[in-house]
């Protein structure tokens, strides 16, 4: 595959020498969970000394486990040498028999456990990169009981760790399942907050059995030719394979 169509998400994000908050939204007919596998893959890089927090609200272990090592990355051996910490959401309730406050305790304690994390490893000798990914918004509002508010509180914090100790953060949501409009913060504040806006769509001319669909990339530091940074917006498709993602522009595919 020829190495500049192979590259073209890597030169859509393009690289952040601090953290950066990167937000990936997929809808029903078009997953955008290659693109968080993605990140994953590359903040493990066995060149650096990265360390990745991940939250699970979607799936165990064993699942990551299993895809990240068919595209070449070994999770069990990265949780070994403490370079993934993984954080398993899926027995996480937060019931609201008690009242709200009941309800914001669950993820208050989650927070604090993030933030734990962040510190003993930022208080590590050697440069490092933090990155904190969730999989995915959209069940944190399940766990909450549908309480949007929570949801907002606790990613608000979660960014606050980008300034205190440089952390990066990759959320993935599914942006079609907001269909009231009391749950479009839901939407608009990891939006307002992301440095990169990534969206996994559907073809606008419909199925393609060599198309998988388009990503649209925002990427709203990009560096400018006058020294300053712009917001730039690259457009392209997408194949999926099982353990590569091909990427390349309209009419290009071979």
């Amino acid at each position: 595959m020829d190495n500049s169509r192979a590259n073209l998400l890597e030169e859509a994000v393009g690289i952040s020498k601090g953290g950066r908050v990167v937000v990936v939204e997929d809808c029903v007919e078009t997953s955008g969970t290659f693109v968080l596998y993605h990140f994953l893959k590359r903040s493990l890089h066995p060149d650096s000394s990265d360390v990745v927090i991940f939250i699970a609200f979607s799936h165990p272990f064993s699942h990551y486990e299993r895809i990240l090592r068919k595209m070449g990355c070994n999770l069990t051996v990265h949780r070994k040498n403490h370079r993934f910490v993984f954080l398993d959401m899926l027995t996480l309730e937060c019931p609201d028999r008690n009242g709200k406050e009941t309800r914001q305790d669950g993820l208050l304690a989650l927070y604090g456990e993030i933030e734990k994390a962040v510190e003993i490893y930022s208080s590590l000798e050697g440069s490092r990169t933090i990155t904190i990914m969730i999989d995915d918004i959209s069940l944190i509002e399940v766990a909450a009981n549908g309480s949007s508010n929570h949801v907002l509180d606790f990613l608000h914090y979660c960014y606050t760790l980008k300034a205190k100790y440089g952390c990066s953060f990759v959320t993935l949501n599914h942006e079609d399942i907001y269909s009231s409009a009391n749950m479009l913060p839901l939407i608009l504040q990891p939006e307002y907050f992301a440095d990169v806006i990534i969206k996994a769509e559907p073809l606008a001319t419909g199925l393609a059995s060599d198309v998988h669909g388009q990503l649209t990339v925002l990427n709203k530091g990009s560096v400018c030719d006058l020294g300053g940074s712009s917001s730039k917006v690259r457009n392209f498709h997408f194949r999926v394979k099982e353990n590569i993602v091909d990427y390349f522009y309209p009419g290009t595919q071979t």
